[in-house]
């Protein structure tokens, strides 16, 4: 069905279970826009983390985020992150950054800022799909198809290992235990926290490989077209 998709896909879950490299090729699968809201979250710790704000310091993080700009792309083929016109891309993934983002984007005036950004640039697309960890509970409950991906914890903190680089069984572990810390932050934050919506579709990824998930998704958008027509 590549290029008659027409709607917008949530896919929401925690790290580690390969949202992003999936909602790519989803995206590419079905010619849509793609939009990584993660790395605007972490676009808005690099901008705390410059100008040395303490990432739980909420006032002062809600005044940096709202005076920075940043840009993302949404084309699948390639990742575009700015903030303040500098590109940010490699450097969103790194410890420095990942240690704060869940302190800067439990802050209610960043999420509802970024939030905002994020219903912007889906309003201006025909067919996107959209990754995150609140993208079908709070960002688009209306979209055409909400799934929320997940994956056993070791099998996450491995494939996270491999994005990494890391094959020391320490840093596995010391990886799987970040994991754990920010699915626990995340889980029980106050404002949009992680969780399915409940009427999204649970895809379980880990007894598939990436393109085994994109076709299932691919497969589940045909199907949510199909009932939108006869609906």
């Amino acid at each position: 069905m590549t290029g008659s998709f027409r709607g917008q896909i949530t896919l929401d879950g925690p790290s580690g279970t390969g949202k992003s490299t999936v909602a790519r090729g989803v995206a590419a699968r079905l010619g849509a826009a793609y939009l990584d809201t993660g790395a605007m979250y972490r676009a808005a710790t690099v901008a705390v983390l410059d100008a040395a704000v303490d990432p739980e310091d909420a006032d002062a993080v809600a005044r940096t985020v709202a005076a920075a700009r940043i840009e993302v792309g949404t084309e699948s083929a390639a990742e575009v992150v700015l903030v303040d016109g500098v590109d940010v891309a490699a450097r969103i993934r790194g410890a420095e950054v990942t240690r704060a983002v869940s302190a800067v984007s439990a802050v209610p005036a960043v999420r509802r800022q970024l939030v905002d950004q994020q219903r912007s640039l889906v309003a201006a697309a025909d067919a996107v799909v959209v990754e995150g960890r609140d993208i079908g509970t709070v960002v688009l409950p209306d979209a055409t198809l909400k799934v929320y991906l997940t994956a056993a914890p070791e099998v996450r903190a491995e494939r996270r290992a491999g994005q990494l680089g890391i094959t020391d069984a320490s840093e596995v572990a010391a990886l799987a235990a970040d994991l754990r810390r920010r699915d626990e932050y995340d889980s029980s934050r106050a404002d949009s926290p992680l969780r399915p919506a409940e009427d999204s579709v649970v895809v379980d990824s880990t007894e598939l490989d990436q393109q085994g998930v994109i076709a299932r998704i691919v497969e589940l958008a045909a199907s949510a077209v199909g009932a939108g027509e006869r609906a």
